[in-house]
This record gives C-alpha cells, sequence and structure tokens, in this order.
C-alpha cells in the first residue's frame, strides 16, 4: 500500500490537460481559456458619450450655444461642431466632431434651439469615452487559464470575438458492478440492496459542470465486466468504476483493467474509508476502480476524482482547505489516514456520527471531510486539522 500523499503525486504525473478545442462563445461559460486572446480593434472605436445630454467644446461653456443636430447611438453619420455649437447626444452615441465635453441633459436651460449650461462642476472631457479607453487593438483582453464566467463571455463579445479555445471538459463513464444493486423504486428481493453510488457520483460531476457522463451496470463476472470496461473506454476520457475493486472471489475490476491493456499505476492506498482504491492509464484515459460503499466511493470521488478532473479542463478546485479546531477528542488506529464526515462551522470542525463507509446518512449531513494524518492515534479537543470543505 502507499500513503495518501504518494497516491496524489502519482495521479498528478499521469494527467495532463485535455487538447483544447474551438467552440462558439456563447457555448464556452465555465470553460477554461486555452489561449490568450488580444484586442482586435480599439474598444469603443470612437470617442462616445456616456450620458444623455450635450456635445460641446469645453471652452464655449459660458456662452449660449446653438443646437445644430444630433447624435444617437447606432448613427452612422457625424456633424460638425463649431465654436458657438452644441450638439443633443444620447448615451453610447459618437462624439461629434470638434466636440470634447458632454453636459447631462438635467444641467442645461434650453430655449428653442439654443442652451445655457447650469453645471459650474464641468471639466474638459466629462462624460466622454475615450476610443480604446476599454481595450486598446492589439492588447490582451484575456490570458490563457481564465475562466469564461459569465462577464468575461459578456466582455468577449464586446470586443467583437465569436469563438474560442477552450479546455474541454472531460467525457465521463461510470461503471456500477455488483449482482446485489437494485434501481431505486423498485421492490427489493432477499439479499438486495439499492443502487445509489452511481447517483451520488452523476450528481458530483455535473456539479462540476460536466454533462457528457454515461452509466453501465455490469454483473460480478469477468467476460461482462471485460466487454463494459472496452466500450466504456472507447468512449470516454475518464472512468470510474464502483464496487469489485478487492480481492473477493467476485473482484474482477484488477483482472479486467489488465485485460483491456490499462496499466496499473497503484492499487490499495493507505486510508479510511477507501483502502482498496485503483489507479490506472490506458494512453491519456484515466480509470479510477472506487470501493462499493458509498461513502468509500464519495470520499474518494473528493480527493482523487475531482483534481483529476480540474487538471484535464485545467479549472480550479471547487474543494477549498482550511484550518480548523477541533471541537472533541477523537482516536483512531495508527496505520491509516481517515477521512471523516464533519461539520465545518466558524473555524471549528465537529466529527458527525455514522463514520462506518456503508452509511450516506452522514455524508449526506456533512459540509466537510476531517483528514487524520496516519501516524497519529489520538486527537485532542483543539487541536488544529485540515479540514476538506465541500462544494454545495
Amino acid at each position: 500500500m502507499i500513503s495518501v500523499k504518494e497516491a496524489k503525486d502519482l495521479i498528478s504525473q499521469h494527467i495532463s490537460p485535455l487538447n483544447p478545442i474551438s467552440i462558439d462563445l456563447a457555448k464556452a461559460a465555465g470553460h477554461t481559456l486555452a489561449v490568450d486572446i488580444y484586442a482586435q480593434f480599439n474598444i469603443p472605436a470612437f470617442r462616445q458619450s456616456s450620458m444623455d445630454g450635450y456635445a460641446l467644446k469645453f471652452e464655449d461653456q459660458e456662452k449660449e450655444l446653438r443646437i445644430i443636430g444630433e447624435m444617437a447611438a447606432g448613427t452612422t453619420q457625424n456633424i460638425t461642431i463649431q465654436n458657438g455649437e452644441t450638439g443633443r447626444i444620447f448615451t453610447g452615441a459618437p462624439l461629434p466632431n470638434g466636440a470634447d465635453t458632454v453636459v447631462m441633459q438635467e444641467k442645461i436651460t434650453r430655449s428653442d434651439d439654443k442652451i445655457t449650461l447650469q453645471d459650474p462642476n464641468l471639466k474638459f472631457g466629462l462624460n466622454v469615452r475615450d476610443k480604446g479607453s476599454e481595450i486598446k487593438a492589439g492588447a490582451l483582453a484575456m490570458e490563457k487559464g481564465s475562466l469564461l464566467s459569465p462577464a468575461a463571455i459578456g466582455f468577449l463579445a464586446g470586443i467583437g470575438i465569436n469563438e474560442v479555445s477552450i479546455y474541454p471538459m472531460p467525457m465521463v463513464s461510470i461503471i456500477v458492478t455488483g449482482k446485489e444493486l437494485q434501481e431505486p423504486g423498485k421492490p427489493l428481493a432477499f439479499g438486495q440492496v439499492y443502487e445509489s453510488n452511481s447517483y451520488s457520483l452523476a450528481a458530483a460531476l455535473k456539479h462540476e459542470g460536466i454533462s457528457q457522463i454515461s452509466i453501465y451496470e455490469a454483473d460480478d463476472d469477468l467476460e461482462i465486466l471485460k466487454k463494459v470496461l472496452q466500450t466504456a473506454l472507447e468512449s470516454s476520457d475518464l472512468v470510474l468504476l464502483t464496487g469489485g475493486v478487492s480481492v473477493g472471489d467476485y473482484d474482477f475490476v484488477i483482472e479486467a483493467a489488465a485485460h483491456c491493456n490499462i496499466k496499473q499505476v497503484f492499487h490499495k492506498v493507505k486510508q479510511k474509508p477507501g483502502k482498496p482504491l485503483f489507479f490506472g492509464t490506458r494512453g491519456q484515459k484515466l480509470v479510477f476502480g472506487l470501493p462499493g460503499n458509498p461513502s468509500s466511493v464519495l470520499s474518494c470521488y473528493y480527493n482523487y476524482v475531482l483534481p483529476s478532473l480540474k487538471i484535464l479542463s485545467q479549472k480550479n478546485n471547487s474543494v477549498t482547505e482550511v484550518a480548523a479546531e477541533l471541537t472533541h477528542p477523537y482516536s483512531k488506529p495508527p496505520g491509516l489516514t481517515h477521512f471523516l464526515k464533519g461539520k465545518y462551522e466558524n473555524g471549528k470542525v465537529t466529527p458527525l456520527n455514522a463514520q462506518e463507509s456503508y452509511r450516506l446518512s452522514s455524508f449526506a449531513q456533512a459540509n466537510c471531510l476531517i483528514c487524520l494524518n496516519e501516524t497519529q492515534a489520538h486527537f485532542e479537543k483543539g487541536d488544529i486539522l485540515t479540514v476538506m470543505i465541500l462544494p454545495n
């Protein structure tokens, strides 16, 4: 067996980002930019008004000014302002030739086609957006590795970008193994349990913006599992198997993986829950064999699968680590890292009841995993521990 740190290091050494693809900007929200983007034009491409008002020469602010026309947003023909003249102007409209300042419409007195300014605080260039004030042609608009948030999408659209190169979200397959599993909503026969792992994993994946998810079922049969695994590998960047990863008579994941030319990187980690964890690769494809117990599945997902997804898609990890004060003593045998389901609040963390790996009720109430290092056995109230804050 290897340590948790060794397992995480080995995984990171065997993963590289997915190859970038170009997609329409409208479909790119939530992805990570794969190349630097530079502005092709000055934005705005012309001097424009930021207010409804009147455009004028600043030196004429004390004069009565004659209105010679108007400029609306979207107009394609300009007018020219001479000394003693002004033009009615609206927000976003091009500034007339010769004008350098805009006075707000609330700060003038108008009589027929003439206005008098009533703005003692008027300054040169007030209410004018200069050409290129948003961004200048040739300037770096957005760096590679930036998250394409709603604001980023709008910004890129506003500078004329309609297609971007991004790191795609991985295509993921979930293979659920076990003859004892029954679909929720159907009657349970003797010896059956309801299958929940595909539900929790699919929900966790969708929370990260992954939509291409395939779910397969495989009985505890080597030949069936080999066929299902081969099919999943052909259409996926990442394959998650649940159950069948230990060393029992009906655990066939390791053997099926070898048959499908999956290179084993490691099998078994010094941790609880999730000790039988398997990780392997076939080319650039990643394969995780997760233990079948529901809490083991999610603990391994947050510790190993989610960071792998973030490398593939080049997104930030939605799990954050913080230091927290333990609210009461806790003991465990030395030799394994323990991940406890816990409640974190105001810098303090409390382990929940029902820590067994088959029990998911406590995980449903938890907002964190408490990390207890493998060598230490006793933890006292007030000890500062590493806590993984889980996504909401």
